[in-house]
């Protein structure tokens, strides 16, 4: 279901919807016991629950800013690791310039192959939820066997040859680390103390009575809707190939991958 919304609708909507929807339930609920126990605009437990306000909304806000920050990281992280299998596969495609032009060619056809399967068929299914290696294993062990097959003719071949090699072992490295982080998801204890303390946070500032109506539903708004912000950030950032704010398959259709793309 998280897939399918972030995959559907908008993250201007899903803030809408979740920051929106988070405030008029909380102004609601405040209003409703309001009127039912009319005792609680006079303030009289303010003491205590401004008390317990504090403690749950530190130890709250410790935990939500955790989560954020190792979010935002995994997002950062997972861009990085686009990037350089990206640039790897740039690399690898200078380097065969200097094989003979057989050589050239079948190695070049290995890696137009393997990015076209990155990004049209890998990529759908990590938005999905659903990666898969067999997109792009046949194009990556071509382009293996390839130079496996190639006895480099002069020092300057050896040395691109070499280049070739470690860069390629880097492609494979970077893939499996790519689709390693298209399955990360939030830990559920994480998702249960993110998405459970909102659910205590925000009732809890139901009981700070103030008189005027108007005061304690600004007051009551403003912590809801900072809460349902939050929760919205981890609610984009758990899937780092899903949604609007989502890694973009760009990197490799720049560079030296261009060419791979022109009709």
């Amino acid at each position: 279901m998280s897939l399918w919304l972030l995959n559907h609708i908008s993250t201007f909507t899903l803030a809408v919807v979740t920051v929106g929807g988070t405030v008029v339930l909380a102004v609601a609920g405040s209003v409703l016991l309001r009127r039912r126990y009319p005792s609680l605009a006079r303030g009289e437990h303010n003491d205590m629950v401004g008390v317990t306000l504090g403690m749950f909304g530190a130890i709250y806000g410790i935990i939500l800013a955790f989560v954020i920050v190792t979010l935002w990281t995994q997002l950062d992280s997972t861009q990085t690791i686009v990037t350089s299998e990206a640039t790897d596969a740039a690399l690898v495609a200078r380097d065969a310039a200097a094989f003979p032009a057989g050589v050239h060619a079948d190695l070049d056809a290995a890696l137009s192959g393997y990015v076209h399967a990155v990004v049209e068929d890998q990529w759908p299914r990590m938005r999905a939820g659903e990666p898969s290696y067999g997109a792009t294993e046949t194009h990556l062990r071509s382009a293996f066997k390839v130079l496996q097959a190639y006895n480099p003719a002069s020092p300057r071949e050896q040395v691109f040859y070499e280049q070739a090699v470690v860069h390629l072992n880097d492609i494979a490295g970077q893939r499996r680390a790519r689709l390693d982080m298209a399955q990360q998801e939030l830990p559920p204890l994480l998702q249960a103390l993110a998405f459970g303390g909102a659910a205590v946070l925000v009732p809890l500032t139901f009981l700070y009575g103030v008189r005027r109506l108007r005061i304690q539903l600004l007051f009551v708004a403003s912590v809801a809707g900072l809460i349902g912000f939050s929760l919205l950030l981890v609610f984009v950032l758990d899937r780092p190939f899903s949604g609007d704010l989502s890694v973009s398959p760009t990197p490799y259709r720049e560079g030296a991958l261009a060419p791979y793309w022109t009709p």
